[in-house]
């Protein structure tokens, strides 16, 4: 099967790596920058071993020129318009698209530009980042995708996708009700990126300052928008999403903090606005919910005017 790889970054360059070690067909598209420095070889610096591949293939959008089997997609939602555009010359008559991307309005561009019959659903769970140099790093010893048609049940080609990524270092996993667990994700983090970005703070500073109610209630407004659709949590994710998201002393923080934090752009509409749009319940629902993006849009806003004031200083 011939994998088209979307982006090179921590998590493209991440499953890129693994399935280049392990021998499959794979190509990288990639930005004419990235592939001059991907030239110089793809690092992965992981606990459950290093990867270096020298001269890794790479192509940049105006080459692509036939259609690929699998294509990954992992780039940022604010970079999905362009990357859109950069593979549709990849995408033929039984392409597959298989996006792990958080939150559900990808699918829907991805539906509507390419036809649902190609787009699967998706989701990862990984820890990773790339530095300054380029290297990828991954963080924590999970990495797993996971897969299955939007409507759910088994396919050919979910065996197909199935067995074109095994054997490389990470768990493939296919699933019968994909929806259901990228629904889980998102309402987690949604949860994640909106208390720790209000907040300014990790878990454990969340709980210390005795705000835990304030990311029960958040939780809760986020679990009543995914029951609302038929897709509530399990009782396991229930449990699991609350214990880390009121650990005392925990360090963690979700990633849009991080980004925050370095002056970076930001998926607020992707991951909590369109949350809030998919909310049934009317204006007056999911209080804190609003708030926690009002918050953000706030943020891009100032990130826009500063950027702007730069430009013409």
């Amino acid at each position: 099967m011939r994998i088209l790889v979307i982006g090179a970054g921590a998590l493209g360059g991440y499953f890129g790596a693994r399935l280049l070690e392990a021998g499959k067909d794979v190509t990288l598209l990639v930005r004419p920058a990235r592939a001059a420095k991907l030239k110089r070889g793809l690092s992965v610096r992981s606990p459950v071993g290093d990867i270096n591949i020298s001269d890794p293939p790479t192509i940049t959008a105006d080459r692509v020129k036939q259609p690929f089997d699998l294509i990954l997609l992992s780039c940022k939602a604010y970079d999905l318009p362009s990357a859109m555009d950069a593979m549709a010359p990849a995408v033929g008559e039984n392409t597959m698209i298989l996006p792990f991307l958080n939150g559900l309005s990808h699918i829907d561009a991805l539906n509507a530009r390419f036809d649902k019959s190609r787009v699967l659903g998706g989701w990862c769970a990984i820890s990773a980042a790339m530095n300054e140099d380029g290297q990828i790093l991954h963080l924590q010893p999970f990495h797993s995708l996971s897969f299955g048609e939007q409507d759910g049940g088994k396919s050919e080609r979910i065996a197909a996708v199935a067995a074109a990524l095994s054997g490389a270092k990470f768990d493939a996993l296919p699933v019968d009700s994909i929806m259901h667990e990228i629904w889980e994700k998102w309402i987690f983090i949604a949860s994640a990126a909106g208390i720790t970005s209000l907040m300014r703070g990790a878990v454990g500073d969340i709980v210390a300052a005795g705000a835990v109610e304030l990311t029960t209630a958040l939780f809760n407004e986020c679990v009543a928008i995914g029951a609302s659709h038929g897709f509530a949590p399990s009782k396991a994710a229930h449990d699991r999403f609350m214990s880390i998201l009121t650990a005392p002393g925990s360090l963690f923080t979700a990633s849009m903090l991080r980004d925050i934090e370095a002056g970076q752009p930001i998926e607020a509409d992707h991951i909590l606005g369109d949350l809030l749009k998919r909310d049934k319940r009317g204006a007056k629902s999911s209080p804190l919910l609003r708030v926690a993006y009002a918050h953000l849009k706030t943020y891009q806003s100032r990130r826009s005017r500063e950027q702007r004031a730069a430009q013409t200083a």
